[in-house]
């Protein structure tokens, strides 16, 4: 797969098939995403990749707390959107979750079977593994930002190896968990999962894309030549 065909189909993956991810794969593309690029090449992510048995621990040590404890979880480290959320971007984001709700039939005043699909986050939507992008505390914006291109670079290498994923700061609603889970040391952070697995073809939840705003709606240019 060339690196075109790896940015076009790449999509948040919400259902997975049990198939095993090798772990030599999973190394591969760990090691190979180093090549993002970072301020002063600082280098500041850290990965944590489980899966197997691991992952059906932190799944069953999560399970019976959906009922009662979603959407707000354990409270966020971080806020990951902004308040308040203003147009466009208000916008695009309840359009997307229009989306992804009316491709498994779920009416938006169904606020039990919304539930249910949002606690499928921490199941990894069934893939047998997955990612956890940890931070540095004191790491500012620009690192931030550096973990993101790593994160985006994850995605596009696991496409040429025939895999997909689902970026999940969703876990950060759960972070004292997966921060115990992954016995973390003080000074760092949860920033991101990320289900790692082979898609299900056949999930109506997979047979849709997100939008995408059209070139002139984000970017400008000048001085070119013909």
């Amino acid at each position: 797969m060339d690196i075109f065909d790896a940015v076009s189909s790449r999509y948040s993956c919400r259902a997975f098939l049990p198939k095993p991810v090798p772990e030599a794969v999973m190394r591969e593309i760990v090691e190979r995403a180093a090549r993002a690029p970072s301020a002063g090449n600082m280098q500041p992510w850290r990965v944590h990749a489980v899966a197997g048995k691991r992952v059906e621990e932190l799944k069953a040590l999560l399970r019976p707390r959906m009922a009662t404890e979603l959407p707000k979880g354990e409270g966020v480290e971080y806020v990951i959107y902004p308040q308040p959320m203003v147009e466009p971007y208000k916008a695009r984001s309840f359009n997307v979750g229009e989306q992804l709700y009316q491709s498994i039939n779920v009416p938006r005043e169904d606020k039990a079977a919304r539930y249910k699909q949002y606690a499928r986050n921490y199941e990894f939507f069934g893939a047998p593994a997955a990612l956890f992008f940890v931070r540095e505390k004191a790491h500012g914006p620009a690192q931030w930002a550096d973990i993101g291109g790593y994160l985006q670079t994850v995605a596009i290498l696991a496409r040429g190896y025939g895999l997909h994923t689902c970026p999940q700061q969703a876990w950060v609603s759960f972070h004292r968990t997966v921060r115990d889970f992954l016995e973390l040391p003080d000074h760092l952070m949860v920033y991101s999962g990320m289900a790692v697995g082979y898609e299900d073809p056949q999930a109506p939840i997979n047979g849709w894309r997100s939008p995408r705003e059209p070139l002139e709606a984000f970017a400008t240019f000048s001085g070119f030549e013909s």
